[in-house]
């Protein structure tokens, strides 16, 4: 939820339609529309063949308890068998101790419970009928028990099922109980270690920026199809689980050089369920304690049940968000970033036959956020605004062979657009001390992305070992047509005299197209119950990118001796990304104009026009090539990791791990002016980026009702600073200085995290987060925005923030629909000390407030009123 807010003022105006005709690859789309009939054939073949009757589903329920009969909170429990994912699915025990796994389909299944400091327990042969399932009572007791990992995933007897780099993960407890600066799953990702969140609000995973990693929701891609950000949400109240990878030696995932991110939402229940979250607004409370106007408005609804009895189940999440958020540094009523929005995820789930599952899923997605990008030194009138719309749609079909083999289809569309535009058509103004006038660029893009996937899960093989086997192939098509008009850019000096001027050509029209085919296939040997290796390889190729990709990718797990206590675990993989559609039609963008002035307003020749241009890199030499033809060349990275797992204790585990990353051939941007060389801003394919971690992490359990997480991260990031993202997401830059190497923005040597949650009588709940780091980089610079020394080569002062949330329920009885329901109240306190954490800084070394802090974050009050069914 988020905290400040005044009315949100007049809503914002996108660009009017202007599509472009769009680019695409020879025989593409007939080859994409064959695969779409394919899968919808072989979809259709397999639920004609089912059962004529439909199979009933059931909520699988139980709980867990400790020796003395009371509840265990935040137990893993997970099911396997049957349709279900290789890995399962797995849900957390509440207050009460109870769990559910809703819409389970009629099979047999194992399920098995763990918490820390407690012996998990294995349920077989766990057989869902038509009739109403029992409770399942799962009685753990305090021994020393075998992990599947630090994280405490799930009971397993050996390591045959383990992952040489598992994820770090976050469930829906989690997510709901630790303190969050806003109610969305994103805001939950810097909480785990690896993960930062850069003053300009990107997310970084492993030193990399989000547009070059991946979010899957369901394991279908949902970032914006342009430029890869995390644009797209998924109502809170919708998640399961939210996991993060750093590396994977999995060959299924690709399309990404950066980290993974992959969201599971709740399945749909066979019997009805609904919640209302954060349904009271939050008041705008000025000094003196006067309330004027409302900060944010954030409700949530939750509902799932069945549409057709024994037949059809369907769930509903819904958030609206009214949000004027306060940026400290300029002065109210001019200082708050207002946006407003909704989300709607509708999933259905449809059981033809105890043989197959069919689920579906849509996601609309529509934002207006004004004065998106001000601080302390931009204003609103020189703020740029951001507007998205769109809809995601798709399917998953899972059909379960006689042989044990399960086959996995997925269709995934979804349509985005986008537009960001300033507040007027004055010149935008650059002066030591800040940005004046109007926000110089406005762009509008229509993009699309389709997406086929189809795997097979073999049954389980046996040969010196077991093999558990899967191959698969994948299509995706994504495309965007648009236009990005820019007025100019003036830059003064301190007295304010002009030392130079940017203009621009007329509107580029914009549009690129690429289709990627990938296929894959690997293999997890268990040689025997303390030792296996996972070992694939993905081949991909890009009708504007790499033409033939390929991605070795291997990792082993290895548990000495027979107790588990100890696990090492390590891996190495190859991972090409896709390419950046805004790489494909580089050379269509307006061309910038430069003109130089001295003191007197005179200018120190003519304007230089820089011709956008794309060298390609190769070993034989350079070339320069129309970037809106095939580039050749895709991002691609090379990680390995080591870890080590002991468990010293049943309520003390500790984690070890050194990660090492490689990024090669970035798509960066530079502007060439050498004698005898027309001058050029150069986009090439030589960016690299290195990222260098070593991790230790502690879970302990000191009492029964309590869990504490603490992390320390040492890292080093570094890299070339003008990679495409850096100079157009979210907003062009108004002025585009030489590209060098150093440290990445997302760079901090230091950092420790630590959150826990604390059951307290009275049904009072506490959940802290501390995070204290080391200050993010910045570089100092000249008048024509040049760096001044090595850049980034400077530090704001360390960030340290202790984040508190309180829970309490507690009943009204004179209220006859809430009469047999809690409420639970909770209060969110933020930066609780008030430690001086700075978000802008006067980097301009012609500045009299050269190396001057600003925009100081206070301390931060935020309630909300859930009912608790």
């Amino acid at each position: 939820m988020a905290h400040f807010a005044a009315g949100l003022g007049e809503r914002l105006r996108g660009p009017q339609r202007n599509r472009q005709p769009e680019s695409r690859a020879k025989g593409g789309p007939f080859a994409y529309l064959l695969a779409l009939i394919g899968l919808l054939l072989t979809a259709g073949s397999r639920a004609a063949v089912a059962s004529p009757s439909p199979a009933v589903t059931q909520d699988l329920n139980g709980t867990v308890r400790n020796e003395h009969n009371d509840p265990i909170t935040g137990a893993v429990c997970t099911l396997r068998g049957g349709l279900l994912p290789t890995q399962g699915l797995s849900t957390n025990s509440d207050e009460q101790g109870h769990f559910v796994f809703p819409g389970i389909a009629l099979a047999t299944y194992t399920l098995s419970c763990a918490a820390v400091g407690y012996q998990p327990v294995v349920k077989s042969d766990v057989t869902v009928t038509e009739e109403s399932y029992p409770v399942l009572d799962f009685i753990l007791s305090k021994e020393v028990v075998v992990r599947q990992r630090v994280e405490v995933q799930a009971k397993a007897p050996g390591v045959e099922q383990q992952n040489a780099a598992p994820p770090a993960q976050l469930n829906a407890t989690q997510l709901r109980t630790l303190p969050l600066i806003e109610e969305k799953f994103k805001a939950a990702l810097p909480l785990t270690p690896g993960v930062v969140r850069t003053p300009d609000g990107k997310i970084n995973i492993k030193g990399e920026v989000e547009s070059q990693g991946l979010l899957l929701v369901d394991s279908a891609e949902m970032v914006d199809p342009v430029t890869g950000a995390f644009s797209i949400e998924v109502p809170i109240d919708a998640v399961q689980t939210l996991s993060v990878y750093k590396t994977t030696p999995l060959a299924d995932y690709g399309r990404f050089s950066g980290g993974l991110a992959t969201v599971e939402t709740k399945a749909p229940s066979s019997s009805f369920h609904y919640e209302l979250n954060d349904f009271v607004p939050t008041p705008r409370i000025k000094d003196g304690g006067h309330i004027i106007g409302i900060a944010s408005d954030e409700p949530r609804f939750y509902m799932t049940g069945p549409i057709v009895t024994n037949h059809l189940n369907f769930s509903e999440a819904f958030e609206y968000d009214v949000n004027n958020q306060p940026v400290r540094g300029l002065a109210w009523p001019n200082n708050e970033i207002k946006t407003q929005g909704f989300n709607s995820f509708s999933s259905f789930q449809y059981i033809p036959s105890d043989r197959q599952v069919l689920t579906g899923n849509v996601d609309v997605f529509p934002l207006r956020r004004e004065y998106a990008d001000i601080n302390s030194l931009i204003p609103q009138t020189a703020s740029s605004n951001y507007g998205q719309k769109g809809v995601s749609t798709g399917f998953t079909d899972r059909y379960l062979f006689s042989s044990g083999g399960i086959l996995t289809s997925l269709f995934q569309y979804m349509k985005f657009d986008s537009n960001a535009y300033g507040q007027g058509p004055e010149d935008m103004v650059i002066t030591p001390e800040g940005w004046g006038g109007n926000f110089f660029n406005k762009y509008v893009r229509y993009s699309d992305d389709e997406e086929i996937a189809e795997n097979y899960q073999f049954a389980k093989k046996r040969f010196l070992g077991t093999h558990d086997i899967k191959a698969g192939t994948e299509i995706d098509r994504r495309s965007y047509a648009g236009s990005s008009l820019s007025h100019p850019v003036l830059l003064d000096r301190q007295d304010g005299t002009l030392a130079e001027s940017v203009n621009f050509t007329p509107a580029g029209n914009l549009h690129a197209t690429d289709t990627e085919y990938a296929l894959f296939a690997e293999d997890h040997w268990a040689f025997r119950d303390n030792l296996s290796v996972d070992y694939g390889m993905r081949y991909s190729y890009q009708t504007i990118g790499e033409p033939a990709a390929f991605s070795p990718r291997a990792g082993a797990v290895y548990s000495p001796g027979s107790s588990g206590q100890t696990i090492f675990r390590g891996g190495i993989g190859v991972f090409y990304d896709r390419v950046p559609l805004l790489a494909g039609d580089f050379t269509q963008n307006p061309e910038r104009i430069v003109t130089l002035y001295n003191e007197q307003g005179v200018p120190l020749g003519p304007p230089v026009t820089y011709q956008n241009a794309y060298i390609e890199v190769q070993e034989n030499g350079r070339q320069i090539v129309p970037s809106h033809n095939r580039l050749d060349s895709t991002p691609h990275n090379l990680t390995w990791n080591l870890e080590a797992d002991r468990e010293f204790t049943p309520a003390v585990l500790l984690k070890a791990s050194f990660l090492s990353s490689r990024t090669f051939q970035e798509f960066t941007i530079s502007p060439l002016y050498e004698a005898g060389v027309p001058p050029t801003l150069l986009l090439t394919n030589t960016g690299v980026s290195r990222y260098d971690e070593f991790e230790t992490s502690l879970r302990l359990r000191p009492i029964q009702r309590a869990d504490v997480s603490f992390a320390y991260v040492h890292s080093k990031a570094s890299g070339d600073l003008n990679t495409l993202s850096a100079i157009y997401t979210p907003f062009e830059a108004p002025v585009i200085v030489p590209n060098q190497f150093g440290p990445l923005p997302s760079n901090i040597p230091n950092r420790v995290v630590t959150w826990s949650s604390w059951k307290l009588p009275r049904e009072l709940t506490l959940s802290p987060v501390f995070d204290i780091h080391s200050g993010f980089p910045y570089s100092a610079i000249d008048v024509y925005q040049n760096y001044v020394g090595a850049p980034d080569s400077r530090s704001f002062p360390t960030f340290a923030s202790l984040d508190l949330n309180v829970t309490k329920d507690f009943r009204i009885t004179f209220l006859p629909w809430v009469r047999n329901h809690k409420l639970r109240l909770s209060v969110s306190i933020f930066n609780l000390t008030g430690h001086y954490n700075p978000r802008d800084v006067y980097n301009n070394v012609t500045s009299p407030y050269f190396g001057q802090f600003a925009g100081i974050e206070h301390r931060l009050y935020d309630t909300f009123v859930d009912i608790v069914y």
